[in-house]
């Protein structure tokens, strides 16, 4: 999946055994005891957050080998009494970072809840001010690249050229080193934090691919965790090939949404009246672009990159901004949509693209022959799921060839001693499907599942809905937990703004969009 950070399938046909991980911190060899020591961040992004750093080994099993250094933020608990320990929270992708993450997830926390915990917010193993920090080829992402439906030979081709020398880079650069980057690696970084913290357990929030991560630590170190939440929950039997192919088919869904919501606002946006006559616009448009990128950085690539985001999330200002692009370049104007590619759909971050593809890739198995993917991706496009299906497959083509061994994934959830877990699912989420919140609910013994109807949205929480949010609140105040699969209704779809004018769009988008979700 297209990493999110808050952002994801079995390998090939079939699905490789099951693992059962340790399930206590004593299947490890002794860790260094370390301490940390905080001081304000720096960073202007983290402003607010105190920063720290970890030492932690390459290879856990070698725990006196090797070092890395983790970087840590920490918003400290603002009252005298009532301290419930530590909230470590990650946001997903595998790549997010997560140190910013901690600031976004405090500033939601009620007051009474900023006075009782410390928010820890860590950049995993590879990703942003940890050290290492990996980068393959800054230029990867360059516009303009070869269009994603690979309909001639050519085009198969310079993809699969493309995608299998990324991989050489990376296993050129860091050799060995991409042979600790697993799951399970990130875990056990995890809980050497717990012990630097002073902590017996830790509190949790997970997002996206945070939920697996949370999920394989509970698994692995259950007498660890106090309290964990897990918001739009990866299905453990599909990581991660058929996750992809999963989430392929929601993103149709979504999309298609989208376009029913711009016919109902016909009269602001003149894309067509019904859903197949906006998509047609969309579709239609997409061909124009490959024959003649607008401005010279947005061809049928990244036409899909930056309509991408609206898969994600349907609250605020996305939908409204990325229909008026669409229906200003019909109309003849094709800065809007280079305006919506720069903020939406450029990337510059090889970082998280490199930590995405070292953690799938040698999570589990994939399949290594390129027919089985040929196969199952053409099967797709030609069900009608044409808007995400081959962007993602060559999202993820390096795992073809990437450079390290993989492992197999762990039996999530099979261990004794885990506390119940509250979990968060949209039924309408494209990048982690609804049923990964119902199969989580079933491994996850005791856990108790809420549900947002109809929602669109990748991560719930903290989005304004309060029927989610009084639930959050309520677990990490006192450990109260709703009956299983509680429903809450979705938030409100958006209207159209009073002026349907790029630059109030593009401000709308621009002020919300550090809340975004940035790409898997």
């Amino acid at each position: 999946m297209k990493k999110l950070a808050i952002t994801a399938a079995a390998a090939g046909a079939g699905l490789v055994a099951l693992a059962l991980a340790p399930t206590a911190a004593q299947a490890r060899p002794a860790q260094p005891t370390a301490s940390l020591s905080w001081s304000a961040c720096t960073d202007p992004g983290l402003s607010g957050l105190e920063c720290s750093s970890l030492q932690v080994p390459l290879d856990h099993s070698k725990p006196h080998g090797r070092q890395i250094t983790l970087a840590l933020s920490r918003y400290k608990h603002t009252g005298t009494t009532g301290y419930q320990g530590s909230l470590l929270v990650n946001p997903g992708g595998p790549g997010g970072t997560g140190r910013d993450f901690a600031l976004r997830v405090a500033n939601g926390l009620p007051a009474g809840l900023k006075a009782t915990y410390d928010v820890i917010g860590f950049d995993p193993r590879g990703v942003g001010g940890s050290s290492p920090s990996l980068s393959c080829d800054p230029n990867y992402f360059q516009p303009i690249r070869p269009d994603y439906v690979p309909t001639t030979k050519a085009l198969e081709t310079t993809w699969l050229k493309k995608a299998a020398g990324y991989a050489k880079a990376c296993g050129s650069k860091y050799g060995s080193l991409l042979q600790h980057m697993k799951t399970t690696d990130a875990v056990q970084d995890m809980d050497d934090i717990r012990a630097a913290l002073g902590q017996k357990q830790i509190n949790y929030y997970g997002a996206s691919y945070g939920t697996y991560l949370g999920s394989v630590y509970a698994t692995m170190y259950p007498s660890h965790v106090r309290r964990m939440v897990l918001d739009s929950n990866v299905k453990p039997s599909d990581v991660w090939y058929d996750a992809n192919l999963e989430q392929d088919k929601a993103f149709e869904g979504n999309i298609n949404a989208l376009f029913a919501w711009a016919a109902k606002y016909d009269s602001v946006y003149h894309l067509g009246t019904t859903q197949q006559a906006v998509r047609k616009v969309f579709f239609d448009t997409r061909e124009k672009l490959i024959k003649s990128p607008a401005g010279g950085v947005v061809g049928g690539a990244e036409f899909i990159d930056t309509y991408l985001v609206a898969g994600y999330i349907d609250l605020g200002a996305y939908w409204p901004y990325l229909t008026n692009a669409l229906a200003q370049y019909k109309a003849g104007n094709s800065q809007p949509l280079v305006d919506a590619f720069n903020l939406l759909g450029a990337t510059t971050d090889d970082n998280g693209y490199v930590v995405y593809n070292a953690v799938q890739c040698s999570d589990v198995k994939w399949p290594k022959n390129w027919n089985t993917w040929r196969k199952d991706n053409w099967k797709l496009y030609d069900q009608g799921y044409q808007f995400e299906t081959w962007s993602n497959a060559w999202y993820n083509a390096p795992c073809l060839t990437w450079p390290a061994k993989s492992g197999k994934p762990v039996d999530v959830g099979h261990a004794k001693g885990v506390p119940p877990v509250l979990l968060f699912q949209a039924t309408n989420d494209a990048a982690t499907p609804f049923p990964g919140g119902v199969e989580m609910n079933k491994r996850l013994k005791g856990s108790r599942l809420v549900i947002e109807d109809g929602g669109r949205t990748h991560g719930v929480v903290e989005r304004g809905n309060t029927c989610i949010d009084s639930k959050f609140a309520a677990f990490l105040t006192d450990g109260t937990l709703p009956a299983n699969q509680t429903h809450c209704p979705r938030l409100p779809e958006p209207v159209p703004p009073s002026s349907a004018s790029s630059a109030t769009a593009k401000a709308a988008v621009a002020q919300q969009f550090p809340q975004a979700l940035a790409r898997p």
